[in-house]
């Protein structure tokens, strides 16, 4: 009986995520469609059959076999027998040949993307691109909403077409290789059998169209290279990593396709005075030994750029907390604004002139 492990190359206690990472990559190495070895193929899909199944996985560590009608995989004659079942899996019911095998195409469906190109189902393959970019702001520009210039390098329609893809004049004629379905047959010959599969046209690119000539400006892709100006518009409250959308506002499409999207990353630049957390805002402000001892009001910045009275009480210790409530960030999805949250260091002075050191020692003196 073969050692399963050893032919996936993974340990006896491999999780079932690293045996289907084995698989795949042996998978992907040994296929016979990729130049590799057949009979080495079937012995690493064979385990896995036997791996990946709890029950199946169970009686191998026990018994060092599997009790189920033979070697997984095999039918009669040690062949494959495929029984098309529902959508995306192979029906794994038993049959009057035999024992069946189940494969889940989500496993190895990559590998089959492989052979045909890695085309999956149809997309809009005119549809343009969507395009990220980060924005900076100021700590400032989150109190209101505020307008912000982005330039971009983007594919934008092209004007001497209009976004055809035609020269001026000249006619949009119907594939001849697809008939204008944009989509053709793929058939593949592999060690399951042969698949078929239906993937864009390559004469049009998946369009079912060609012009018969093509734009001498855009080459007949209905697009150039251009710069432009955005005005976005920035709500109130946004944070770090927050990401506004702009539909319609990333690359144009291909011959009069819809437009992408454009995404803009915020990212609030630091500020050498407050710390943001959430919607709260944290300073700290240093006092006199005099003020914290016999209390005072002192004045504290805000981000408007104005200041505020606070009060400071008699006895007031370093690193005291007072909150100022409302004087935070406004909340981005919805009425308010957070808190400022004011610490307060007693400063302890390094110089002295003659007359604090003699005002001091007579404190000292008196207790204090």
């Amino acid at each position: 009986m073969k050692d399963y492990y050893q032919v996936l190359g993974i340990a006896r206690d491999a999780s079932p995520e690293d045996i289907k990472k084995a698989f795949r990559k042996l998978a992907h190495q040994y296929h016979p469609d990729k130049g590799g070895d057949e009979k080495r193929f079937k012995e690493i899909n064979e385990a896995y059959q036997v791996l990946s199944d709890f029950d199946k996985k169970a009686q191998y560590d026990k018994f060092g076999r599997v009790f189920e009608g033979g070697a997984p995989g095999a039918g009669p004659g040690g062949g494959f027998r495929w029984a098309w079942g529902n959508p995306g899996r192979v029906d794994s019911s038993e049959s009057e040949e035999g024992g069946g095998v189940g494969f889940d195409f989500q496993d190895i469906g990559d590998i089959f993307d492989e052979f045909f190109g890695g085309q999956g189902a149809r997309q809009d393959i005119k549809r343009g691109r969507d395009i990220e970019v980060e924005l900076q702001i100021p700590l400032e520009a989150t109190l209101k909403v505020t307008q912000e210039k982005v330039y971009l390098t983007r594919s934008i329609v092209c004007s001497r077409c209009q976004g055809v893809g035609a020269e001026p004049g000249t006619k949009v004629q119907e594939c001849f290789a697809c008939r204008g379905s944009g989509e053709v047959q793929q058939i593949k010959r592999t060690v399951f059998g042969s698949f078929t599969r239906v993937g864009p046209c390559p004469e049009c690119g998946g369009e079912g169209f060609k012009p018969e000539k093509p734009c001498n400006v855009c080459k007949g892709e209905g697009r150039i290279k251009g710069e432009e100006e955005i005005v976005v518009s920035i709500p109130a409250g946004v944070d770090t990593n927050q990401i506004l959308k702009m539909e319609g506002r990333g690359d144009a499409g291909r011959k009069k396709g819809g437009s992408g999207d454009l995404y803009i990353r915020i990212s609030v630049k630091r500020h050498q005075l407050f710390v943001r957390k959430g919607d709260d805002l944290y300073i700290t402000r240093s006092i006199r030994f005099s003020q914290a001892a016999l209390g005072d009001e002192v004045e504290v910045p805000t981000l408007e750029g104005t200041a505020m009275l606070l009060k400071v009480p008699s006895g007031t210790e370093s690193k005291k907390v007072f909150r100022m409530k409302g004087k935070g960030i406004p909340h981005f999805a919805g009425l308010g604004r957070g808190d400022l949250y004011v610490e307060l260091s007693v400063e302890t002075p390094h110089k002295l002139s003659k007359k604090q050191r003699e005002l001091l020692e007579q404190l000292k003196i008196e207790g204090l």
